[in-house]
């Protein structure tokens, strides 16, 4: 096997024969990750012609790995993505009463993946319940690991809620009710921080345009309000000469125009200017709340998680994922639509280096959008016949082979 690894600077050093770890996840999962590795396959082949190639090291987590090993995510498995570095898994159902929220959850705190990105665009001929799909072309960075989702909370009636009310009764004069559950908002400076330089980095290596901060900080000052001042700060100090203020923009667009604007939305406003004027936004740095509402609010508008892809990047290791859940009623049916995974894929190759192979799989994934080759879920909104998720699979690859040819 041969290993990723990280240099001293935290940039990879990829081989030629990469070895990738994946976890098949559950329900449709083994389906779509079956497809997703042909894929990726074939479109590694077109690009370099045997020259490089993934070794793909399976992973065990979730249900299978619960039948297996009696948990749900063994130590073994932990030790597996620590050592392939770079990882991607198809969905994993939550178990109940295992002692955590979510095996979601548990991997990006275990691997400090503290940035989740998800890139939203729309594909030519994909069903969209707005006017103009086509002018969505946005990729959210939402925080992963602190606000509300820190698991920071206490039932109503526990004794952990009852002390932290007899607390802010004592300390503070705030008075709530016997009935009050409690969650705490953690937020920092670091964090926040290294949330938005991510942003703003993958901004100026892909010739983007702005960085949206989306927050509610007319409410929540010192969490929402301090994630935009320090997103603010950040921009100034670290990237003066690559970015600019909206308020400077807007005063000098000509001397401004190669510059990253860097500008603010409150996130009820944000909502509304994703549907009205969607054009203007390009990048939007959240934090872990408002980032989970915002990313599938934005899929929605261009046919829905199904097709959307994500990944969760820290700065060593990053897990690329299906976004969507594990809809076990399709699970072994071959028919469940692969592309967020496959979307995803393409995340993974340019996030390795492997632009070639990303941008032909991209495409081969567009042009069967583009010839409206579909999976049920859009082909009944589409009336026509539907592909299943390995003839879907397919009919990338041909037309990964005919682009090339």
């Amino acid at each position: 096997m041969a290993y990723i690894t990280v240099d001293d600077d935290k940039k990879l050093k990829v081989p030629n024969r990469a070895t990738i770890g994946y976890i098949e996840g559950d329900g449709i999962g083994p389906d779509i990750t079956k497809a997703m590795i042909n894929v990726v396959n074939a479109s590694i082949e077109i690009a370099y012609s045997g020259e490089r190639s993934i070794e793909w090291e399976k992973i065990m987590a979730g249900e299978e790995a619960f039948e297996k090993t009696g948990e749900h995510l063994p130590k073994d498995s932990l030790k597996q993505i620590e050592k392939c570095v770079i990882s991607i898994k198809g969905p994993l159902t939550t178990p109940i009463g295992q002692g955590f929220r979510s095996l979601n959850v548990t991997l990006r705190r275990q691997f400090d993946l503290y940035a989740n990105v998800r890139p939203v665009r729309y594909f030519p001929g994909v069903p969209s319940p707005v006017t103009h799909p086509e002018n969505m072309n946005m990729v959210v960075f939402r925080e992963n690991t602190e606000d509300l989702y820190s698991g920071i909370e206490w039932k109503y009636d526990s004794d952990g809620a009852k002390k932290v009310r007899d607390f802010l009764s004592r300390e503070f004069g705030i008075s709530l009710t016997e009935d009050t559950g409690i969650g705490i908002k953690p937020m920092s400076k670091f964090k926040s921080q290294r949330l938005v330089r991510k942003a703003i980095e993958f901004a100026i290596l892909n010739k983007r345009k702005s960085v949206t901060i989306m927050h509610k900080g007319n409410i929540m000052k010192y969490t929402e309000g301090a994630f935009k001042d320090w997103g603010y700060e950040l921009a100034r100090t670290e990237f003066a000469q690559q970015t600019t203020t909206e308020d400077e923009y807007l005063q000098n667009p000509d001397a401004l125009s190669d510059k990253i604007v860097i500008k603010d939305r409150i996130a009820d406003n944000m909502f509304q200017q994703a549907l009205t004027r969607t054009a203007e936004y390009d990048i939007i740095a959240a934090s872990n709340l408002n980032g989970d509402y915002i990313s599938d609010a934005l899929a929605a508008q261009v046919g829905g998680i199904g097709i959307a892809p994500g990944a969760n990047i820290g700065d060593v290791f990053a897990i690329f994922e299906a976004v969507h859940g594990t809809a076990p009623k399709y699970a072994g049916m071959d028919i469940a639509n692969p592309t967020s995974l496959i979307l995803s894929a393409v995340m993974m190759l340019k996030h390795i280096g492997w632009t070639e192979a990303a941008e032909i799989l991209d495409e081969g994934v567009t042009a069967c959008y583009r010839d409206h080759r579909v999976t049920q879920d859009l082909a009944r909104l589409m009336n026509i016949r539907a592909l299943k998720c390995s003839e879907f699979a397919d009919e990338i690859v041909k037309r990964m082979r005919k682009e090339k040819s």
